[in-house]
């Protein structure tokens, strides 16, 4: 009788030595290449956990936010019913944040009234050629009651000062779309 691995046990991430451990690691805070450090005032702290992994469950502090998660199907997984992934709770973080970037630079930097700003976000996981797992984004902004040239500046300067994107900048590919309606 041949078992059926799921994929994902597959795609084990390849660790650099420089990052294997076999002790347990307390307090330890990864810093960016100085380039790319950039200062800084907190307003705030969202605070969340996490048990079991991609098959397990993540809450947020306040348990304003709890969902089980699931490997999806597409990824060699069980795909429960009324579960999500990582992908998904960070594609929706990132469509309300940019959303809220939209708004922002439409209001304040251009001076600009759309009608209704709606922005979809795609995330995509994958193997990285050189070891480990990478993210892909797609972020669509459908915006109305701009012409197309003023919609495509909103949303550029949008990606300038969106916290998502300027977390993102230089590390994951994240394209740009965007459509008049």
């Amino acid at each position: 009788m041949q078992s059926c691995v799921p994929a994902f046990l597959f795609l084990q991430p390849r660790i650099p030595p420089v990052l294997r451990t076999d002790s347990c690691v307390r307090d330890c805070v990864v810093h960016p290449p100085e380039e790319h450090v950039m200062a800084l005032n907190i307003l705030y702290t969202a605070h969340a956990k996490a048990t079991g992994g991609r098959n397990g469950h993540t809450q947020t502090e306040d348990g304003q936010v709890s969902h089980d998660l699931s490997v999806p199907k597409a990824m060699g997984g069980p795909g429960k019913p009324n579960t999500t992934t990582p992908e998904d709770l960070f594609a929706a973080g990132y469509a309300a944040c940019f959303g809220s970037a939209c708004d922002f630079v439409a209001k304040s930097m251009l001076k600009l009234n759309p009608s209704n700003i709606e922005i979809h976000c795609d995330v995509g996981i994958g193997t990285r050629e050189e070891g480990g797992f990478g993210l892909k984004v797609g972020l669509t902004a459908r915006i109305s009651g701009l012409s197309q040239a003023d919609a495509e500046k909103l949303v550029a300067q949008a990606h300038q000062v969106c916290p998502y994107s300027n977390a993102t900048r230089n590390n994951v590919e994240v394209t740009l779309k965007t459509e008049v309606v």
